[in-house]
């Protein structure tokens, strides 16, 4: 799995406000941007159903104006984890974590 695209993937699908997670790497993306614009604290190595655990709580209580944050939220609300994990999810994470161009395709 090439990381870029599953990046690619969850900015263009909250630019468009269109389609739904496909998969843990957009999931670990999507949920590491979700961590950076809230500022949850997410451990590197954190598994689906833990991640999915760890920021429940805040997608509930979100109100954020930004529509493109809105979409994100509703994607992630609406995702249920798998159990696959690898290395490339972990680097998708810190990608979202890190992310200094929110929903830009670069």
């Amino acid at each position: 799995m090439v990381t870029s695209i599953a990046r690619q993937s969850v900015i263009i699908k909250c630019n468009m406000q269109a389609s739904v997670l496909l998969g843990n790497y957009e999931f670990y993306y999507a949920a590491g941007l979700f961590g950076k614009i809230c500022g949850i604290g997410i451990e590197e190595d954190i598994k689906p159903q833990e991640l999915a655990e760890k920021i429940a709580p805040e997608l509930k209580t979100f109100s954020g104006e930004d529509e493109k944050e809105k979409y994100l939220v509703k994607m992630l609300s609406n995702y249920e984890a798998l159990e696959e994990y690898d290395e490339q999810m972990k680097e998708l994470l810190l990608w979202g974590l890190r992310e200094e161009h929110m929903f830009l395709v670069s």
